[in-house]
């Protein structure tokens, strides 16, 4: 569990400098330039990131249960994270309506994927693992609404094929992973 901890810090901890230090962030990448605070950046990210896959499949081994979820939630779960993969969509497909108008769709996505899995899954790890996610959701889009009103920033409109490309792309991911990814790299098959 001490991995898994130690990578969510890592991991987290680096995706939360804009939420709590915005101005060392701008006075750092100013004084080291952009090229190495991103290469900081991205290796503290992938060491936070290989800890806390290692520490979570640790974990899993001897699972210490928090609660028994309802056998419904997987089919809540299968739900949610269809709306998360769309969410997710929307955020790189130029000019849809999603981003348009919730203006930071991957947060949301990070948001609802964690959610998804904190109401399938009741062991300790599991909990840790997606309430830090969902934690850290919460935080980041908060952050992220200020930061654009504080700037002024807007968002263009989508367009209907925008829309329907993000709409496509997310239900194809997310076929691709709720059939066959998740199961090849996780070992749990959520639908089956």
């Amino acid at each position: 569990m001490v991995y898994l901890i130690v990578g969510l810090v890592l991991f987290l901890g680096v995706h939360s400098v804009r939420i709590v230090a915005e101005g060392w962030r701008t006075r750092t990448l100013a004084r080291v330039g952009e090229n190495t605070y991103k290469g900081i950046y991205t290796a503290l990210s992938l060491l936070g990131f290989g800890l806390m896959v290692w520490g979570f499949g640790v974990a899993r081994e001897a699972p210490i249960m928090v609660w028994m979820p309802p056998r419904g939630m997987r089919h809540a779960a299968a739900l949610l994270t269809l709306v998360a993969f769309v969410l997710l969509a929307a955020a790189y497909v130029p000019r849809n309506a999603i981003k348009a108008r919730l203006h930071h769709p991957m947060v949301l996505a990070v948001k609802t994927w964690a959610l998804a899995h904190l109401l399938a899954n009741g062991s300790l790890a599991h909990v840790i693992l997606f309430g830090s996610f969902l934690a850290w959701g919460v935080a980041n889009l908060i952050a992220a609404r200020k930061r654009d009103r504080s700037l002024g920033i807007s968002y263009p409109a989508g367009t209907p094929a925008g829309t329907a490309a993000a709409v496509a792309a997310g239900v194809i991911a997310w076929a691709a992973v709720a059939f066959w990814l998740h199961g090849l790299l996780i070992g749990i098959r959520p639908l089956g």
